[in-house]
């Protein structure tokens, strides 16, 4: 019996594309989750819930915040990496989950730059330098010439051992020549705790936990990151301003899907968490959290995180931190 062989012909070829860029076009038919890989009401929860309750309405279809926290972010951006590449699994990526993390780990989960499908960069976020009001420095000058007068007896409070507050801090420390202890807390709220109540002097934080704190009078604000002053905060000066014009440790928040996703719909979510930007009371929403809209698609979000993860090795390497 002979076997028949069936060829795909330019019509049936045509048709078969057809059928595929139609499954496309109708995406999204099912509600969309969104893993944000820290705990429910932190920074990344906040940003990522403010943006996405705008995103469901544009794409007509829920997206479903899943928390799912642990190990710096890495344990809810591998549950992403590894999802089926269908639009249908985004995750919230940071600073921390694919420019810290994987640099901190002896066996990464996911290689940050691989294993993605940068969607677009949401909102960034300045991080700033604070000190308890009883602390002798009033500027960043003043900062470093009194930790170096104190080589190693000074301590800083952080929210967490190899975050980007704490490397951030490394990195300073690193450009400024001086040396302090690092102390670790489980998040930001106990490190600000310990700073306010001047048993660590010294926080370096993100800025929309810091703020309320800085404007009570609990805590002096000696210099924010960022290319330049923030309006809330009109009278602290950037480390640039002060010196320090190669050092910036902004906190940033972008949408990402698992390798592979097709373009048809990247691009469809890409226009659609551009446009939940765009909505004024969204945009002005996200100011009032601390977080500022950037303009920056799939092809720029993709580039910032190969650079993020390789500049974050870099420092990491001279700190002398070893991988666990």
């Amino acid at each position: 019996m002979k076997r028949r062989h069936f060829l795909l012909t330019p019509a049936l070829g045509a048709l078969a594309l057809g059928a595929a860029a139609l499954a496309h076009a109708a995406y999204p038919e099912r509600p969309i989750t969104l893993v944000i890989p820290f705990s429910a009401g932190g920074p990344t929860d906040v940003i990522g819930r403010i943006v996405a309750s705008k995103a469901s309405e544009i794409l007509g279809q829920q997206i479903v915040v899943d928390n799912r926290v642990g190990a710096a972010g890495t344990i809810g951006m591998t549950a992403v990496a590894r999802a089926r590449p269908d639009g249908y699994m985004l995750g919230l990526a940071t600073v921390s989950t694919h420019g810290t993390a994987p640099h901190l780990l002896a066996r990464p989960p996911y290689d940050s730059v691989k294993d993605f499908t940068p969607v677009r960069n949401l909102v960034s976020s300045p991080n700033i330098l604070s000190v308890h009001p009883g602390f002798p420095a009033h500027n960043l000058n003043e900062f470093v010439a009194y930790v170096k007068a104190h080589p190693g007896k000074e301590s800083y409070a952080n929210a967490g051992a190899g975050g980007i507050n704490d490397l951030g801090m490394a990195w300073f420390l690193q450009l400024s020549e001086a040396s302090m202890i690092s102390v670790p807390y489980k998040g930001s709220a106990p490190a600000l705790n310990d700073a306010i109540g001047g048993n660590v002097k010294v926080i370096f934080d993100n800025f929309p936990s810091s703020l309320p704190f800085i404007k009570a009078g609990k805590l002096r604000a000696l210099a924010i990151t960022g290319t330049q002053r923030n309006d809330k905060l009109p009278e602290v000066p950037t480390f640039a301003e002060q010196g320090f014009k190669d050092y910036d440790v902004s906190a940033w928040y972008g949408v990402v899907a698992p390798a592979r996703l097709p373009a048809e719909v990247r691009a469809r979510l890409a226009d659609a968490f551009q446009a939940a930007l765009d909505d004024p009371a969204t945009r002005q929403r996200l100011v009032d959290a601390g977080a500022f809209p950037v303009a920056s698609g799939p092809d720029a979000f993709a580039r910032q995180i190969r650079q993020e993860y390789e500049r974050w090795g870099s420092v990491i390497r001279k700190a002398g931190i070893a991988p666990q």
